[in-house]
């Protein structure tokens, strides 16, 4: 695992503690001498992450849409910057440099994010980690969620528990490393629901 791909916010957030958990993280992926990947901003959580890395003399590779680029929230003091067409295109750079994910609080954005690559890996399209970096509970209403598909049939728990959570990023890496893609289909038989 050297390449972590980490979803999150093109603002900051009402909470404090999600710029802190930002910054904690970009230093730990420093210290485990681990490359951020993320989508090229330098707004929100997502330029804090970048600047916490790069400051502490890590390494980032952004992936960005050449419309937002001419919005002029493109990170200019990174490792690296691809240039991308579509937010589709962003989306595949990015999943195809992972060797994890990690989302952090953000909106609409980054949990479209998350689920794409969460789809991707309950279809065995990969067998890559995904983590959810719970700072202050902001995914605790989505784990619910989660939850109740499985009740309700829509999801198997083998594929549920694809998705791995802690509040403490330290924590949620080793779960990443320790990660054991299931073998279990995305399809659920009718007659166990």
């Amino acid at each position: 695992m050297k390449n972590i791909c980490v979803f999150c916010g093109s603002n900051a957030g009402a909470n404090v503690l999600y710029t802190q958990a930002a910054q904690a993280l970009g230093k730990l992926l420093v210290a485990q001498n681990l490359r951020l990947i993320y989508g090229g901003g330098n707004v929100g959580l997502m330029g804090i992450i970048a600047d916490a890395v790069m400051d502490a003399g890590g390494e980032v590779i952004g992936v960005i849409p050449d419309f937002l680029m001419q919005k002029e929230v493109g990170h200019q003091a990174i490792t690296e910057q691809i240039i991308v067409n579509t937010m589709h295109e962003r989306k595949q750079k990015m999943a195809d440099l992972a060797d994890a994910f990690i989302a952090m609080p953000g909106g609409i954005g980054t949990l479209e994010e998350l689920f794409e690559v969460f789809t991707w890996g309950q279809l065995a399209l990969h067998q890559k980690p995904i983590g959810l970096l719970n700072a202050s509970n902001y995914y605790q209403h989505l784990l619910q969620f989660l939850d109740h598909t499985v009740q309700e049939g829509f999801l198997s728990q083998a594929n549920r528990d694809m998705i791995m959570m802690h509040q403490q990023a330290p924590e949620l890496l080793e779960l990443l490393r320790n990660y054991d893609a299931p073998s279990a289909e995305k399809w659920l038989d009718a007659a166990l629901v």
